[in-house]
């Protein structure tokens, strides 16, 4: 006896001229269903969604394939995929067994689908019980990994530095921020509300402000030279600290939030590039599949348990549930609306 369970998903349906929009960048689509008990696995195994990352690297993948990039483009009519954490519910793969829990990249916006193999973009999740599951999307997850893995690839930071990170209170750099201040670095950071400034000064950062309503410039020429910068906004706020980089400063790039929603806007503009010859700055492109891998052993033997005795925290967490709300936290993510790290509850663990 077979019955029918609801296997809805969020679909990519067009290439979005700036901000996606929804219900026309995404659709949500309820239709699907599938038999769970009887679903053909074809030496696979099936998996059951439970959490979703939203992240702002996603609108880079809302593009005309021919356009190359780090990532695939998203397929017009197909699923979107990104970052999530999902459990085995069937399984005649004899690496993959039933109740495994999956962490990382790949997961389909979709309830339930089958794999053929674990991707390599995945990695089976060993759950500590004092961790919450939602920690494993944010701190311990993709933001975590890749800001401890750029950070101790690039940083080579050295007592007496002074670093800036703009959009500070984001899940990726409020963990740089705390790696920073664990040196005795002094930290340098905005975000886009006091509440968000709130919580940089929790941090412990020496000078937190909004960039809203205070000159971004003229807070690096008063409290600079900076010698690190962990930047993922670009702009003209890239400009300003090049400006007011110190002699050897490190630049450490992990996004360009400020032109994935322009059209037509894929460069890295820089206004001044003597400021990096006369300077001798480096800047170094941190690259999640590159770097993460070679930082991930001391990463899982460090963080989780700096979480669990408060050495570290979390960022915030702006929980969602069901795949219907994913197109419009996709839009508020890259209009800037969001209040921490956006996780989508799509399943609940049995």
């Amino acid at each position: 006896m077979s019955s029918t369970t609801p296997n809805a998903r969020v679909l990519f349906n067009a290439i979005p001229q700036g901000v996606p929009i929804p219900g026309e960048t995404t659709v949500y689509d309820s239709s699907p269903t599938i038999d769970l008990e009887n679903h053909p696995l074809n030496g696979g195994f099936l998996v059951k969604t439970l959490l979703l990352s939203i992240d702002p690297g996603m609108r880079s993948r809302m593009r005309n394939p021919e356009e190359k990039s780090f990532a695939p483009a998203y397929p017009i009519g197909e699923p979107l995929a990104g970052f999530g954490i999902g459990v085995v519910l069937r399984s005649e793969n004899p690496d993959v067994a039933v109740g495994q829990y999956l962490q990382g990249g790949g997961f389909l916006y979709q309830q339930y689908y089958v794999l053929p193999s674990l991707p390599s973009a995945m990695l089976f999740l060993d759950r500590h019980p004092d961790v919450p599951l939602t920690t494993y999307v944010g701190a311990l997850g993709l933001p975590g990994k890749a800001a401890w893995a750029g950070w101790k690839e690039f940083s080579n930071a050295q007592k007496g530095d002074t670093v800036f990170v703009p959009s500070g209170a984001s899940a990726v750099c409020s963990m740089v921020i705390q790696l920073a201040k664990l040196e005795g670095l002094k930290v340098i950071a905005s975000a886009g509300s006091e509440e968000k400034v709130d919580f940089l000064r929790k941090l412990g950062v020496d000078v937190a402000f909004n960039y809203k309503t205070v000159d971004t410039r003229g807070v690096l020429e008063r409290e600079g030279p900076i010698d690190i910068c962990w930047d993922i906004v670009g702009g003209d706020v890239l400009n300003a600290a090049l400006d007011n980089a110190a002699v050897g400063a490190r630049f450490l790039k992990c996004g360009q939030m400020t032109i994935l929603n322009k059209v037509g806007s894929h460069a890295l503009i820089i206004e001044n590039p003597m400021a990096i010859f006369g300077k001798s700055v480096s800047i170094h492109i941190m690259s999640s599949p590159v770097h993460i891998p070679k930082h991930l052993a001391e990463f899982n033997r460090t963080v989780p348990v700096a979480l669990i005795d408060g050495t570290l925290v979390s960022s915030p967490e702006d929980v969602r549930h069901g795949l219907e709300c994913v197109g419009e936290m996709i839009r508020a993510v890259q209009s800037g609306e969001t209040k921490g790290k956006v996780i989508v509850v799509v399943g609940e663990a049995a």
